[in-house]
């Protein structure tokens, strides 16, 4: 009985831990992700069109350059979800925003630095039900062989938000590519080596898994659903393989779906995956942890079902992760080398988390005879719950 009981609490402690650090309705936290498109028209001009996220531009601009009316009519446009307004706002009090900007965006040749000019008003646009303002920006600069791009904007010393990411893509000095920058990488030039290129991403991919708590309790919710490691085995490569499919669309342009549709599947994916092992417990109590005749990859009936609703789930977190990496444009054949190692980051920690989670459930399934329906029951219980929560938060934009 006392090891019935630890097993419980064991189970439930689990169960918090994911219940309280999902508390809030963003499952990603407090971030913000800046997109550049930086290109250089001729010699001596570079062209850099910016998405900025509109509500956390208005409050830094307002903040920095102690302007109360930017912060009050914009916030008022934003409640209002205006974007005729909000871009209005922006326009009113443009001297301000684009010395904020301006300071916080760089470019330079050779080490010297580009003058900036504003090149058209501002538009509004949406990215995962986020508003966005694009602000495109003119740089003259020396001719150069080479030139580095830098970005501080809405550091983590304001106190918005912590750890902001800028996604670049560029064409410049006769080449191409894509960087990410953020606090420990600021900044980078057309001449770094592609092995630094490469660890930005997977670094990118890896954080993007271990803060996406959305993404960490669908995993939790195939783990606890699986009955032998060979079938979470079978899932997270059903799942990495649906997701890098709707990668790899996404980059061509041949699928797109907006994020008011995308982000409540994600956590309509969670509940269900994660309710699977708890309708098995229903209808067959201790025996839900047992396999049926065995078919192809040792899998029965039962195993098949779940990895075509893993695959299916699978191909709305793949739209969830191009979505981050700002893949929104037929053609981004620019981001695809970045994607491959953004997804490569993302298997990583895949991986680690089932390779330290798995085998603490497995032993906790065998301490007992009735521990295994608790062990998974209750985790998948919570699971469950969150995604439910998160599916009615999307779906009414609470």
């Amino acid at each position: 009985m006392f090891r019935l009981i630890r097993a419980l609490a064991i189970a439930c402690a689990t169960a918090a831990v994911a219940l309280l650090t999902a508390a809030p309705a963003s499952a990603h936290g407090f971030t913000s992700t800046v997109y550049a498109d930086v290109t250089s028209p001729e010699s001596g001009h570079v062209h850099a069109s910016l998405g900025l996220e509109y509500d956390l531009l208005v409050v830094s601009a307002a903040d920095y350059q102690h302007d109360d009316p930017l912060f009050r009519q914009g916030t008022a446009a934003f409640e209002a979800h205006d974007s005729a307004a909000q871009a209005a706002a922006l326009e009113t009090h443009a001297d301000t925003v684009m010395r904020y900007v301006s300071e916080r965006f760089r470019v330079t040749a050779s080490g010297q630095a580009c003058a900036p000019v504003r090149d058209g008003g501002f538009t509004m646009e949406e990215r995962d039900g986020v508003p966005y303002t694009r602000l495109v920006l003119d740089y003259r600069c020396a001719a150069a062989e080479s030139h580095q791009v830098y970005s501080g904007l809405f550091p983590d010393a304001e106190g918005y938000v912590r750890d902001t990411k800028t996604i670049v893509t560029y064409e410049l000095d006769l080449t191409s590519g894509s960087a990410a920058l953020d606090a420990h990488q600021p900044s980078f030039s057309t001449q770094q080596a592609w092995t630094q290129r490469f660890w930005e991403f997977f670094r990118l991919g890896a954080e993007h898994l271990l803060t996406g708590l959305d993404h960490i309790l669908f995993l939790l919710a195939l783990i606890a659903g699986s009955r032998r490691l060979r079938e979470i085995v079978l899932a997270a490569t059903t799942f990495t393989l649906a997701h890098s499919v709707t990668f790899v669309l996404a980059a061509l342009g041949l699928v797109r779906a907006p994020a008011a549709v995308v982000e409540p599947l994600i956590a309509l994916s969670i509940a269900v995956v994660a309710a699977w092992p708890l309708w098995r417990l229903y209808r067959r109590g201790a025996q839900a942890s047992e396999l049926d005749a065995g078919g192809h990859f040792s899998l029965d009936r039962t195993g098949w079902a779940r990895l075509a609703v893993v695959f299916c789930f699978g191909l709305a977190h793949g739209l969830g992760f191009a979505s981050a990496l700002g893949i929104d444009a037929a053609w981004s054949w620019t981001l695809l080398w970045s994607l491959l190692v953004f997804n490569l980051g993302i298997e990583v920690v895949q991986l680690a988390i089932i390779a330290v989670v798995f085998p603490l459930l497995a032993l906790l399934r065998h301490r007992a005879s009735l521990t295994p329906a608790l062990a998974t029951g209750v985790l998948a219980a919570g699971v469950s719950v969150m995604g439910l929560t998160w599916f009615v938060e999307r779906i009414f934009a609470l």
